[in-house]
């Protein structure tokens, strides 16, 4: 009798487990923010379609304005699960797609401290100033006695012209301003005063353009922030310009060895577009100039997050020269994102020509769009370091808020 219960209840109970863990799971990938074009409407007990596979009822409408609505998720229409706030876009969004490389040039607000050293004194080797007075590896120094810093030489003349002088020193830290008094010492090596601190005010390099607006005159690059290669930090930027460039070389990449294009600024003289953000997305800016490329010269509308199928895709990167071309991948994986980020979709290079040049996804291909039915839905960021050939890409609707083209 006790088996033949025991029995019963498993019967119960294995499909209540796994309609819950089911029920879990398609709530935990609904995003809280989604995006729908304007006309859209959505009313209560209304199912949203996200994807071919998966939908999602609106139970309750709780709040509503022009630009976002607040609604709520319920299961059956009666087990409120989760609330989701969503977003009206243009109904027809098109931008010029890139995949031409550009140079970036980017100057840092203040100067970002890359390492602490210690310093060689008459009396031996003292400990570094600035880490005595609470200066990590990371923090922006924004100001000296009240002075604002603007490059590495200026620290180094306002330091050394003090004469050894407590020094007041303004840091920005994640986002929060610290004040540190710093004492510098005296170095046996040139007998000039120092703080122990190496700082960095600038940095150079070669990525992708993702997309240009030719209404606006808004550009995007990159899809992922650009930090610097000692400390990691993301660069908080005073200024910053793309300028035009060449694909000279590929080092292929390999499981364990990242590969990388390697490019030459051209024209060095003549600025494209400013930048005025570096974000968790990316590189954004505005020009006056036209950044349309000569082969994908036509407008591309754009898809949103819940328009986006795992499957066949391609991507527009240059390889050689300035001259961008497609490429076939296949979109493996559309993860799931609660905050703006640029691992947003797990994709594969699949494309035999691209393979046998660079063996995958290399450095410098960040920001190739990556187009499926004739839209822009993305672009590419990262590679995976033991396979090549895969790696992660961007929404192109977290690019297009950083940008200010999508309302936030």
């Amino acid at each position: 009798m006790k088996k033949k219960l025991k029995r019963i209840l498993c019967w119960i109970l294995t499909p209540l487990t796994l309609l819950t863990l089911s029920i879990y799971y398609n709530v935990y990938n609904i995003p809280t923010t989604m995006f729908v074009r304007e006309g859209q409407e959505i009313k209560s007990n209304q199912f949203i379609r996200l994807n071919e596979e998966n939908e999602i009822k609106v139970n309750n409408l709780i709040q509503s304005n022009s630009s976002i609505r607040k609604l709520k998720v319920s299961f059956l229409g009666l087990v409120p699960l989760k609330s989701i706030s969503v977003r009206s876009v243009p109904s027809e969004i098109s931008l010029y797609p890139g995949g031409q490389p550009v140079g970036v040039k980017l100057n840092t607000k203040g100067v970002l401290v890359v390492a602490l050293s210690d310093i060689e004194t008459v009396n031996g080797k003292s400990t570094s100033p600035g880490a005595l007075s609470g200066i990590q590896v990371g923090d922006s120094i924004l100001k000296i006695n009240n002075e604002n810093i603007n490059s590495s030489e200026q620290v180094s003349k306002i330091v050394n012209s003090c004469k050894g002088k407590e020094l007041t020193v303004i840091v920005m830290r994640k986002g929060s301003e610290l004040i540190k008094n710093i004492k510098p010492i005296q170095s046996s090596s040139d007998d000039k005063y120092k703080i122990g601190l190496w700082v960095r005010d600038s940095t150079a390099g070669v990525g992708t353009l993702t997309f240009f607006d030719d209404k606006s005159k808004k550009f995007a690059a990159l899809g992922h922030p650009i930090t610097d290669a000692d400390t990691g930090t993301l660069l908080n930027i005073s200024s910053g310009q793309i300028i035009n460039s060449s694909i000279v070389s590929v080092r292929k990449g390999a499981r364990g060895n990242p590969g990388e294009l390697k490019g030459i600024f051209v024209d060095e003289d003549i600025t494209l577009g400013d930048i005025s953000k570096n974000t968790d997305c990316g590189i954004f800016g505005s020009t006056n100039k036209s950044l349309i490329n000569s082969k994908f010269n036509k407008p591309m509308k754009i898809a949103l997050r819940q328009e986006i199928k795992e499957g066949p895709a391609k991507i527009i990167t240059t390889i050689d020269g300035g001259e961008p071309k497609t490429y076939d991948i296949e979109i493996q994986k559309l993860l799931q994102q609660e905050e703006p980020g640029p691992k947003s979709m797990v994709i594969k290079i699949t494309d035999p020509v691209l393979l046998e040049k660079t063996g995958g996804i290399v450095q410098g291909m960040s920001g190739s769009p990556i187009i499926q039915n004739n839209k822009l839905v993305g672009a590419v960021t990262h590679v995976l370091i033991n396979k090549p050939d895969v790696g992660y890409g961007i929404y192109i609707e977290w690019m297009l808020k950083d940008a200010d083209i999508l309302t936030k």
